[in-house]
């Protein structure tokens, strides 16, 4: 009998330990994810939050690989990519030798789509469904343009029309939900989180980074967006060139560590359509305000190819 007592002592000493640890790992989860010592008092102050974070940056360049899912099936590879505000984009698609298979342009007015494969070089509006044929995702340029700098475009709102909480997962480090109603039955839900360095800083003082976008318009999604992996930014260094012929171009914005996301994820609401952006290294191979040239987003009309009308609206 007494070895059967201090069996069941010693098995209720293990349970009572294990509990202990459990409540322990618990509290380390949510210390892991807690809130911001102060918070947001409006929607509309962590949106200016938002803003005020990504204000350095007036563009970015980057070296990424890119993954496409569509009807056709996946297709992956590397992409330079150019995005400055407010709506112009070059994407420039390299296979494993650096040859250019596909370059996409767009400078808010025209678009240009040239693709090795197909022999043809597509010229249009610069619009939503022309710049999809690239992305496979319908994100509108200028919304584009700032989902890769790491900020979320915002819809026109009134003050009444935009709310805010707090979400705290148990196991996940927390974040903002931010709820807007716009014109035309559209809606859009922005998530934030302060940078971990700011958590216990005023929140004047927060930076944020976005982790999710979604836009609808009566009720159905138009467009998703998810950002992970961020880190800080760096801004570009000035392009000179090699010859010592031409000025040097210096970087188009002031010094900016704005946070970039590692990985952005574009997709539509039925799945079947989406691209990832996977950033190579952050404040190397992609960085803030970069130089460029008069002539970046615009490709001239060649002759080595056939050129189609796209006249999607």
């Amino acid at each position: 009998m007494a070895s059967c007592s201090r069996l069941s002592a010693a098995g209720e000493m293990k349970t009572s330990l294990q509990r202990v640890a459990s409540a322990a790992a618990v509290a380390g989860l949510v210390a892991c994810g807690r809130a911001p010592a102060s918070r947001f008092p409006t929607a509309d102050d962590a949106l200016e939050r938002m803003h005020a974070t990504y204000a350095c940056s007036r563009g970015i360049e980057g070296e990424a690989g890119i993954d496409y899912f569509g009807p056709e099936g996946r297709v992956r590879g590397d992409v330079y990519y150019l995005a400055v505000l407010p709506e112009q984009l070059r994407f420039d698609v390299v296979s494993p030798f650096g040859v250019v298979l596909a370059t996409l342009t767009a400078d808010g007015e025209e678009f240009a789509l040239y693709d090795v494969s197909q022999g043809v070089q597509l010229r249009g509006p610069a619009t939503t469904c022309n710049v999809a044929r690239f992305t496979q995702v319908s994100v509108p340029p200028f919304a584009l343009v700032q989902l890769l700098r790491g900020e979320a475009p915002v819809l026109v709102h009134r003050p009444e029309s935009v709310h805010i909480r707090w979400r705290q997962p148990l196991t996940q480090p927390g974040y903002y939900v931010v709820r807007i109603a716009s014109q035309h039955q559209s809606e859009q839900e922005i998530r934030l989180r302060p940078l971990a360095k700011d958590l216990g800083k005023p929140w004047q003082e927060q930076r944020v980074e976005v982790l999710k976008v979604v836009v609808r318009q009566a009720g159905a999604v138009l467009y998703s967006a998810e950002m992970r992996g961020h880190r800080a930014g760096r801004t570009a260094r000035a392009r000179v060139d090699p010859d010592g012929i031409g000025p040097d171009l210096p970087p188009s914005g002031p010094p900016c560590s704005a946070p970039v996301p590692g990985r952005l994820r574009l997709f539509e609401a039925d799945g079947a359509q989406e691209l990832i952006v996977s950033n190579a290294r952050i404040g190397t191979d992609v960085v803030h305000n970069p130089p460029y040239g008069a002539d970046a987003f615009v490709q001239a009309e060649r002759l080595d190819v056939r050129t189609v009308y796209a006249a999607c609206e």
